[in-house]
């Protein structure tokens, strides 16, 4: 990737970091400090072309919290599953995707699927 792209990348993962919606803001207080199988998390984190939400690089997890608008149309869908096959396919990673109602209305089951997840391996 050219230099000037992966610092363009980084400078919108700052951005992204200072303009979290409520839902990251509450699954990342969840995530933060080692909190779940003592793993570290990295917040809007550019991994290839890519800015994920949250990944955990021990476990090649990356964790998506997404808006109504990724599942009303079938273009933002197959843009997620290109964007999650490409994380597969270079990074060998694994992608758990989660609604904003998810986070906000069942935190509890959103935790026990990561923590489901990050116990395998």
């Amino acid at each position: 990737m050219p230099a000037d792209r992966k610092t363009i990348l980084k400078s919108r993962a700052r951005t992204l970091r200072k303009t979290m919606t409520e839902a990251e803001i509450r699954i990342w207080n969840q995530l933060r400090r080692r909190q779940i199988n003592e793993l570290r998390f990295l917040r809007q984190h550019p991994l290839g072309k890519y800015i994920v939400d949250f990944y955990c690089p021990s476990k090649k997890l990356v964790i998506e919290i997404d808006g109504g608008q990724h599942y009303e149309s079938g273009e933002n869908v197959d843009k997620d599953r290109e964007r999650d096959d490409f994380l597969l396919n270079e990074y060998g990673t694994r992608t758990l995707r989660f609604t904003n109602t998810d986070v906000m209305r069942n935190m509890v089951a959103v935790i026990d699927r990561i923590l489901e997840e990050t116990s395998v391996n």
